[in-house]
């Protein structure tokens, strides 16, 4: 993904098509097909159309859908589970936006990693203090 001036990754521009075929999408999410193959059994929102020919379509939504996924388990170090539940809670606040101030649940699936590895470091040097 491209970086802007702050450093930070920036979606790829997604062309202005309705279809998108397999391959296309990998190529602008960088991921293999095996993987969307995959993320479509996870993740309930990703359900492509199919041709006659049992070839995939995938919507503008659908490209959207994978780059969220793809930013919020590379990106952001979430599980499978815990990227179904904020995905979930994205839809969620854009449909309801009083929503989206209520704060999510604390829950090790939706915590992602880095900030899970951070609070086991100051566990670990709290106990560290602590032993005689």
């Amino acid at each position: 993904m491209p970086e802007d001036q702050s450093g930070t990754q920036q979606p790829p521009a997604i062309p202005d098509r309705i279809f998108f075929k397999i391959g296309e999408v990998c190529d602008l999410a960088g991921v293999e097909s095996h993987v969307l193959r995959f993320w479509e059994t996870e993740f309930p929102t990703l359900k492509p159309s199919k041709t006659p020919s049992g070839q995939r379509q995938y919507r503008r939504k659908d490209v959207e859908t994978v780059l969220t996924i793809k930013s919020l388990l590379y990106d952001e170090g979430y599980t499978i589970p815990g990227a179904r539940k904020a995905l979930r809670a994205r839809r969620r606040s854009k449909e309801d936006p009083g929503s989206a101030e209520a704060p999510l649940p604390v829950d090790t699936a939706v915590v992602p990693k880095p900030a899970l590895q951070e609070i086991r470091t100051k566990l670990e040097q709290i106990l560290e203090l602590l032993a005689p």
